[in-house]
């Protein structure tokens, strides 16, 4: 049986500098899907010049972030002195923990003659333990994200966190929790079983798909119901189709979020900006 959808919505929209974002998560209808507590989509861009500067150095504590670049580089700079660039297709996570300052800037890719720019950011949030542990960083390109060709040469499906299959990310897990990218080739279709009390979402990339024999444009994200059931997903469009599913057990802990920081309880909150202010979280040496 083919799970039922409880709402679709398109994100806020707002510009940072050259880029155009969606801000998907938190939206009217929810505040998290499994442990994802934020998702910002920006949008595909062609970019004509090289950015100087990034979005601005940021705290944050209680959380991991993730940013997958679709296409483009994106260059990470933090205060556990981690600095990278990873190009199209990889993957930038950073377990905030008990504090961390950094700044990211997104770019055209610099390896290729492709321009356009286009990306996702995550919020993770992490088990109460986990908060009070020190930050981590992990940076994965895109030839080693763990990836398969669909049955039927239908497309492709990449594992971005969780497992799928024989296929394992290298992104950490505190629960269960799950996040693909399926590329489906043009009039194919692909299907999925989820159990019972799973919390998963489906964002629609740059091509609309019917998914549940609910026709959807690009920008749309879907939350489905939790019970037991099969998510179908298909492309009716002869042009490639790009599909992000995610989701995960329920996050079963007190949530209490305020600006950067997402914690269990105001008290925290109170202590995560305390420290911050009194220069706990360290400093980027290597500014941008």
């Amino acid at each position: 049986m083919k799970k039922n959808i409880s709402y679709s919505t398109q994100g806020q929209q707002a510009n940072i500098g050259p880029m155009t974002i969606d801000r998907m998560l938190p939206n009217r209808y929810t505040e998290k899907v499994g442990s994802f507590v934020f998702l910002d989509h920006a949008l595909p861009v062609e970019q004509k010049h090289k950015i100087s500067g990034g979005t601005g150095a940021h705290p944050h504590r209680g959380i991991a972030t993730l940013t997958y670049i679709i296409q483009g580089e994106v260059e990470h700079f933090d205060s556990a002195g981690n600095r990278q660039v990873v190009h199209s297709g990889g993957i930038q996570w950073m377990k905030a923990g008990n504090g961390i300052i950094h700044d990211e800037m997104m770019n055209y890719d610099s390896t290729t003659d492709n321009r356009l720019t286009h990306g996702f950011q995550f919020w993770i949030n992490l088990p109460g333990k986990i908060k009070t542990e020190k930050p981590e960083y992990l940076a994965i390109e895109g030839d080693e994200v763990p990836q398969k060709l669909l049955a039927n040469e239908c497309g492709v499906i990449k594992v971005i966190v969780g497992n799928y299959e024989d296929l394992t990310s290298n992104i950490p897990d505190y629960q269960l929790q799950f996040l693909y990218h399926i590329h489906l080739s043009g009039g194919k279709h692909f299907s999925i079983e989820m159990q019972q009390g799973i919390e998963v979402a489906a964002l629609v990339s740059t091509t609309g798909a019917v998914i549940n024999d609910d026709r959807f444009k690009p920008g749309d994200l879907i939350q489905f119901d939790q019970e037991a059931g099969t998510i179908e997903i298909r492309n009716v469009s002869a042009d490639a189709a790009d599909v992000l599913l995610f989701g995960g057990e329920t996050y079963r802990e007190p949530i209490v979020a305020e600006g950067p920081f997402v914690m269990n309880t105001s008290e925290e909150i109170v202590e995560a900006y305390r420290d911050f202010y009194a220069g706990e979280y360290g400093n980027i040496v290597h500014s941008i």
